[in-house]
């Protein structure tokens, strides 16, 4: 796909991953909006990347329709890609294990990302093209000590990735799922705050080269799933 003159709609673009990315495809020519739960961060990311912003909670599942009508009707009805970025985490050992976290994850990594989908899918279908693009983790292919909550939703989303490409190749969408590994972003913060960049670890660039690698790929073929890790982050 050639992004220039695409609408693109971008979950949790405020920050990290989707800010990133954002900037990169507006240089390109696209024509994106960002979603997110702060006015603040959302203006501050306008700035940055240019892109249209709407601000809403991606685990207020009640007034998915609304949002994703507003998201739709600020692109002018068309759709061309979505990357589902939003996304929070919690870790907990298993003696540690709650509902109310389980819930907190779940709302927005799993039910949050496929009820708004869901919302998005009518205008590709209605076109017979588009691509999707789910942010996963390296946390989906393999649990870890302490990832019970957050392993188990990327689990989750790999699995839907996976029916959603079967259930969509033939209205000719692509779904692709890009699962990266630790990235300095302010994941995990419980006050958002921006991790500094470590030599040897991930940084949201690398991460939005690899989106937006995917989506470029000729409309004849799609990548399914993608896998970014740092070279050594052992030193």
């Amino acid at each position: 796909m050639n992004v220039k003159g695409k609408n693109v709609l971008i979950t949790g673009g405020s920050l990290g991953i989707g800010r990133e990315t954002a900037r990169e495809l507006v240089e390109k020519g696209a024509n994106v909006l960002i979603t997110g739960r702060s006015e603040e961060r959302l203006t501050e990311a306008k700035r940055y990347t240019r892109s249209k912003i709407v601000k809403f909670d991606i685990s207020d599942h009640e007034n998915m329709p609304e949002n994703a009508k507003k998201c739709i009707d600020i692109l002018g009805g068309r759709v061309d890609v979505l990357i589902n970025n939003a996304g929070i985490g919690v870790r907990k050992s298993i003696d540690e294990l709650n509902i109310e976290d389980f819930l907190k994850v779940f709302n927005v990594n799993v039910f949050g990302l496929a009820l708004f989908t869901r919302e998005i899918i009518p205008c590709m279908i209605k076109e017979s093209y588009g691509t999707i693009v789910n942010i996963g983790s390296t946390a989906s292919l393999k649990g870890y000590k302490n990832g019970s909550i957050y392993s188990s939703s990327k689990f989750a989303v790999r699995c839907l990735t996976q029916c959603w490409q079967a259930e969509l190749r033939p209205h000719n969408i692509r779904v692709c799922q890009v699962n990266p590994s630790e990235v300095t972003t302010a994941f995990g913060s419980s006050k958002r705050v921006e991790r500094a960049d470590v030599d040897n670890k991930l940084t949201p660039k690398e991460i939005s080269h690899s989106i937006i690698s995917v989506i470029e790929m000729d409309d004849r073929g799609f990548i399914n799933e993608l896998n970014i890790w740092a070279t050594n982050p052992f030193d």
